[in-house]
């Protein structure tokens, strides 16, 4: 690995941590040459399916998607940072089990809400107002009430 200040290609290795439960890998690293020491990190790469909107089109998996909806839903609530990074990650493990191929917006959007229910009801119902676009107060207290049926009878189906 090159230096990053002076770009002598023999760097030492001197320290390596596993993170993420071992699905990711930090090294520190010293410069022969120049000295200076810097961090390397080394993570697996795994393939998502891709997208299917509501419009048919297809589209590739954007990692930043899900987690801004996921920070929108959860500003300003007493959520930290690690935990929203484990709701992604649990969200993005469960579409891999889903298909490797393709998986709809729509069940994107039902997984989402699984977690922010589970996580916060304030978040929950501010992702679940934008997904869901109701057009009424009314549409919006029905759906939240009835939204496990819906899933479950949704799942049913496929």
């Amino acid at each position: 690995m090159k230096c990053p200040y002076c770009q002598e290609s023999e760097t030492k290795v001197v320290d390596s941590r596993l993170l993420k439960e071992g699905f990711s890998v930090r090294r520190r690293r010293k410069c022969d040459q120049c000295e200076k020491r810097f961090t390397t990190y080394e993570t697996v790469e795994i393939s998502m399916p891709n997208i299917v909107k509501l419009d048919g089109r297809r589209e590739s998996y954007n990692r930043e998607k899900i987690l801004g909806g996921v920070e929108k839903a959860c500003q300003k609530r007493p959520i930290s940072t690690e935990q929203i990074e484990r709701i992604v990650e649990n969200i993005e493990k469960r579409l891999r089990e889903i298909s490797e191929k393709e998986v709809c917006t729509k069940d994107i959007g039902h997984i989402v809400m699984q977690y922010l229910r589970n996580l916060d009801p304030v978040a929950y119902i501010r992702f679940a107002s934008v997904y869901r676009k109701f057009q009424d107060v009314e549409e919006f207290v029905h759906e939240i009430q009835h939204d496990e049926v819906n899933y479950q009878s949704y799942l049913g189906q496929q």
